[in-house]
C-alpha cells in the first residue's frame, strides 16, 4: 500500500511541475509550426560551409520535432540541395531541444541546464556539421522533391490550424514517450535509494559511460527524457551523466541510425554518431569538472524526500494545468491507439480502386503528414491514409503508378515494401 501512495504522490507532483510550462512549449510549438518561414530557409542551407551549419543548427534548435519527426525533415533538406553538414548538423541539434523540452527542463530541472541544452545541442550540431562536410564534399544541386513541411508552415496561419497542430497533432508525436517518461521518472523515485549512485557508481567518468551505452539505442523525447533526468540527479547522478543522457537519449535510437546509414551512407552515419558521442562525453566532463553540482541541485523545483521548494506558480495554476495536460493526454492516446483501430472496422470506399503498400520508418504524426502529403501529389491518386501504427499506406485512384510511389518513399527517407497482400 505504501508503494501506491509514494508512486502517486511522485508522479502527482511530477505532473504539477510539468504542466503549466510544457502547455505553454506546446504553444510555442504551434506558433512556430503555424509562422515559421521554412520554405525560405532552403537557401541558407545549400554550401559546405560553417556558415550554412551553423544557420541549419539556429534552425533546428527552436523546432519541436522529435527524433522521429525530424528524419524526414532532414532528409528533405538534403534531397533538396543543402550539403550533407547542413542536414547532419540539422539531425543533431534539433532533436535535443524544442521550445517545449526548453521549458520542461526549466521547470524540474532548474534554469541552467534549460540554458546549457539548447548551447551544447548548437555546438553538437556545429561540430558534427564541419566534420562531416570535411569527410564528404558532396554537394546536392537539384532538388529531387519538395516535401510537405516546406509548404504546410507559414500558410496555416489561422488560430484553429495552429492549436491544433500543437495540442492535437504535434502532440501525439511525444504522447507516448511523454507517458513513459514519467512512468519511468516516478518508478525511480520509488525504488532507487536516495544514496544509490553515490554508494555504487562514484566514478562520474563510468557513470556517464553507462548511461551513454544505455541511452544510445533507446528512443525517448527531448521532452520524456526530462523527468528521468531529474530523478537521476536527486538521486546521486552527477549533472554531467544527466547531460550525457538528454542528449544520446532524444538524438539517437535504432530507427534514427537505421534511416541515416540507408539515405545518407555509412560514412555520414558515423560522422553523425561520433559527434554525438564525443559532444556528449565532452560537454558532461566540462561540467562535472566547472559547474558545482550544488549549484545545479539549488536550482532544481524537485526537492528531495518530498520536500519541495516553494513554487514561483500558484498551485491553482498548477492544478489547472495539469487537469488539462490530463486530458490531453487522454486525447493524444486515444487518438494514436484507438480511433485508427476503429478506422480498420469501417467499410472501405469501393468507388475507387485502393492499393495498400508497407512503408517502414513512419513512427510520428510529422511523418505521417509528410507520407500523405507527397504521395497525394502523385498523379492518378485520389486519396492517402496512412496507418504509423501498422506502417501501411492507404492509396486510392486510378492507374497508379508504383515505380514513382517506391520513389517518392525513398526520397523521404523511409522505406518501402512493395503491396500488401
Amino acid at each position: 500500500m505504501n508503494f501506491v501512495t509514494d508512486f502517486w504522490h511522485e508522479l502527482t507532483y511530477l505532473t504539477l511541475e510539468m504542466a503549466p510550462y510544457l502547455l505553454l512549449g506546446f504553444l510555442f510549438a504551434g506558433i512556430l509550426y503555424a509562422w515559421f518561414p521554412e520554405n525560405k530557409i532552403y537557401k541558407y542551407l545549400g554550401k559546405n560551409n560553417t556558415r550554412s551549419v551553423i544557420n541549419a543548427a539556429l534552425i533546428g534548435i527552436p523546432l519541436p520535432l522529435c527524433s522521429c519527426g525530424v528524419i524526414p525533415t532532414g532528409i528533405s533538406f538534403h534531397k533538396n540541395g543543402a550539403s550533407k553538414g547542413s542536414a547532419v548538423s540539422f539531425l543533431i541539434s534539433t532533436p535535443q531541444t524544442g521550445i517545449d523540452s526548453i521549458m520542461v527542463t526549466w521547470s524540474l530541472l532548474g534554469w541552467p541546464l534549460a540554458v546549457i541544452r539548447p548551447v551544447i545541442a548548437f555546438f553538437t550540431g556545429i561540430f558534427g556539421g564541419i566534420l562531416t562536410n570535411k569527410t564528404d564534399k558532396t554537394i546536392h544541386k537539384e532538388p529531387v522533391i519538395k516535401p510537405a513541411s516546406v509548404d504546410q508552415p507559414g500558410k496555416k496561419t489561422g488560430l484553429r490550424e495552429m492549436l491544433k497542430y500543437a495540442f492535437v497533432d504535434f502532440f501525439q508525436d511525444i504522447v507516448k514517450w511523454l507517458v513513459i517518461g514519467l512512468l519511468i521518472a516516478t518508478l525511480m523515485a520509488v525504488f532507487i535509494p536516495d544514496d544509490f549512485f553515490s554508494r555504487y557508481m562514484n566514478n562520474d567518468f563510468i557513470s556517464m559511460l553507462v548511461v551513454l551505452v544505455a541511452s544510445v539505442p533507446l528512443y525517448v523525447c527531448a521532452t520524456g527524457s526530462v523527468p528521468i533526468a531529474a530523478v537521476l540527479i536527486m538521486k546521486g547522478l552527477s549533472p554531467g551523466a544527466a547531460i550525457v543522457f538528454l542528449m544520446a537519449g532524444p538524438a539517437t535510437n535504432a530507427a534514427t541510425i537505421s534511416v541515416i546509414g540507408n539515405t545518407m551512407g555509412r560514412k555520414t552515419l558515423l560522422t553523425y554518431m561520433f559527434s554525438i558521442i564525443t559532444g556528449a562525453l565532452f560537454f558532461g566532463i566540462l561540467i562535472n569538472e566547472l559547474i558545482p553540482r550544488d549549484f545545479f541541485l539549488n536550482t532544481m523545483s524537485h526537492a528531495h524526500h518530498g520536500e519541495h521548494q516553494h513554487n514561483i506558480l500558484p498551485y491553482w495554476l498548477q492544478l489547472s494545468s495539469a487537469i488539462i495536460l490530463t486530458g490531453l493526454l487522454i486525447n493524444g492516446l486515444i487518438r494514436k491507439y484507438v480511433i485508427p483501430f476503429v478506422k480498420d472496422k469501417n467499410i472501405k470506399n469501393e468507388d475507387m480502386p485502393e492499393i495498400t503498400i508497407k512503408v517502414n520508418g513512419m513512427t510520428c504524426s510529422h511523418c505521417k503528414m509528410t507520407v500523405e502529403k507527397n504521395l497525394g501529389q502523385i498523379q492518378g491518386v485520389t486519396s492517402v491514409e496512412a496507418d504509423i501504427s501498422k506502417g501501411t499506406v492507404n492509396l486510392s485512384g486510378e492507374a497508379i503508378n508504383l515505380a514513382v510511389v517506391e520513389n517518392t518513399i525513398k526520397d523521404l527517407g523511409y522505406v518501402y515494401h512493395g503491396k500488401v497482400k
